[in-house]
């Protein structure tokens, strides 16, 4: 039974509009900062794992000024689907792309005409930024004007036809199809810090154009690069945009229309390979290079902290913290490292749970999430609400009362209530889907997770070997999913089937109004 749960309409509805009317009686929108880890686990934080061999003061103290979620999860255990879903509150797995990620050149994943959280609050006045880590897609302009994806699908990765289509590419123009023209009223980022082209975005526009070639390593895809690009500098570069972006600086060629609350998407890069902290962070953990950069982004959040407290807007703010999947355990060996490998620090990213970033076990998706909400939400609160990612669009949507179209947020529910603290004795979300690395589906409802596929579904491998094609766990007794109770109770194994492709079927899994 979830400590904090809601899901009467009558007491929802009320939560909603005594928020809506303390705005009404004078009362501003809150700011609303969301803050996404890349390949964080769900044992790397110490406020989440006391056996962490990794020091997360801020993270820490920002659970003690917040509340800390224990069930929730990202809507994949990979990086763009989760990305998707996120922004769209619709799982990744309903477009084309039903396996893996984007890779360099592919174009945009969310659709042009698909409302995001972004272009929702720009309706509602808010300043919308994203500063980071994109990967949902590009319109590249070429000199033949030929797409990447006319040779391949998207999410297949074709490295002959990628380095062909990346010496076509007009570096000088305007790219088209990014977070600009997603609800993003600026942009500042790499895009993805293994991917090519190795330089920075502002807006629809490289900083610098590349001019020389990055041969690539074990962490990297080869492509173009700015000369001089250092890998290390960029989660610094990101904290400093950030810092900037709250406090409005005067110095910046972009501010924020005064008078409006914003938004800001803040996708970091860490501690996704390459693993590269920088040099202040190095030897601060006991996990390797690995712990240092969770370390570097818990100093990040640290950062955004003190300048929402430093420009007076920490009261009026909506802070969130998670993660897009599981870790993959690397330890930074040469910047990158076998999964699993920093396991000889001591460290499990994953702590008790089974599998790593990609599977479909718990360690592939349950990540650390945590709010803070001044006078709003509890202090030092903890919440076993099973919640996922995808539920921040219909969350914010009560939150500023927008009402999402139809066919938006098809897959999000609001949490909202249980950021309120209210109480009530079902679940928010019905049933919630979990999705691997290599598109093997489970649906979770209550302590129940039904998995249906064998094995991890992701690239661990692990538990491939005479593991059947359904497994059954109860979480509550298992979370290490260890004992598979699919020939004990068929009829549960068929209802949540049944409901399963009834998700799929139906094209959404929050009820239709």
């Amino acid at each position: 039974m979830p400590k904090y749960t809601i899901h009467s309409s009558w007491l929802i509805g009320f939560a909603s509009f005594l928020f809506i009317c303390s705005i009404a009686n004078g009362g501003s929108k809150p700011n609303i900062v969301f803050i996404l880890a890349d390949d964080l686990g769900y044992g790397d934080v110490g406020c989440y794992n006391p056996d962490s061999k990794i020091p997360t003061p801020h993270l820490d103290r920002l659970a003690t000024q917040g509340m800390r979620f224990t069930d929730a999860h990202s809507p994949c255990a990979v990086c763009s689907p989760t990305r998707y879903g996120i922004l769209t509150g619709r799982y990744a797995w309903r477009t084309e792309l039903k396996r893996g990620v984007l890779w360099p050149w592919d174009r945009p994943l969310i659709e042009k005409d698909r409302l995001t959280v972004g272009k929702m609050l720009q309706e509602e006045g808010y300043n919308t930024a994203c500063i980071g880590k994109w990967h949902l897609g590009w319109l590249w302009p070429t000199t033949d004007r030929t797409r990447y994806n006319s040779k391949t699908s998207i999410g297949a990765y074709n490295g002959g036809w990628s380095e062909k289509f990346e010496k076509k590419i007009d570096f000088t123009k305007r790219i088209r199809g990014g977070p600009t023209e997603r609800g993003f009223d600026y942009y500042f980022g790499d895009d993805v810090p293994n991917f090519p082209p190795y330089c920075y975005f502002e807006n629809d526009r490289l900083l610098s154009i590349p001019n020389t070639h990055y041969a690539g390593e074990s962490f990297s895809r080869p492509g173009p690069m700015v000369d001089g690009w250092v890998m290390a500098d960029v989660m610094p570069r990101l904290s400093r945009e950030a810092v900037s972006y709250i406090k409005n600086d005067q110095g910046k060629a972009f501010r924020r229309e005064e008078g409006k609350p914003f938004f800001l998407y803040m996708p970091l890069t860490a501690p996704h390979t390459p693993i590269a902290p920088a040099a202040q962070f190095r030897g601060k953990s006991e996990a390797g290079w690995y712990g240092d950069f969770v370390h570097e982004v818990d100093w990040v959040v640290g950062q955004v902290m003190q300048a929402l407290r430093d420009s007076g807007q920490a009261e009026n703010t909506l802070l969130i913290f998670t993660s897009d999947n599981g870790s993959p355990a690397r330890d930074g060996t040469e910047m990158n490292g076998k999964p699993r490998s920093v396991h000889r620090f001591g460290h499990n990213p994953s702590h008790s749970l089974r599998g790593i970033k990609a599977d479909i076990w718990e360690g592939g998706h349950r990540v650390p999430f945590i709010a803070r909400w001044p006078s709003k939400i509890e202090s030092g609160s903890d919440n076993d609400e099973t919640i996922c990612g995808v539920d921040l669009m219909r969350t914010i949507s009560s939150m500023i009362d927008y009402d999402l179209p139809e066919n938006s947020g098809v897959d999000s529910y609001n949490i909202l209530p249980a950021l309120l603290g209210e109480e009530s004795k079902t679940p928010i979300r019905q049933a919630t889907v979990h999705h691997s690395g290599n598109g093997m589906f489970a649906i979770r409802q209550g302590k129940w997770k039904l998995i249906l596929g064998k094995g991890s579904g992701g690239w661990s491998g692990d538990g491939e070997e005479g593991d059947p094609r359904v497994q059954l766990y109860n979480l509550d007794d298992d979370p290490s999913e260890t004992t598979n109770l699919q020939d004990q109770d068929p009829d549960r194994v068929s209802m949540m089937t049944e409901l399963l492709d009834r998700y799929k079927e139906s094209g959404r899994s929050y009820p239709p109004n």
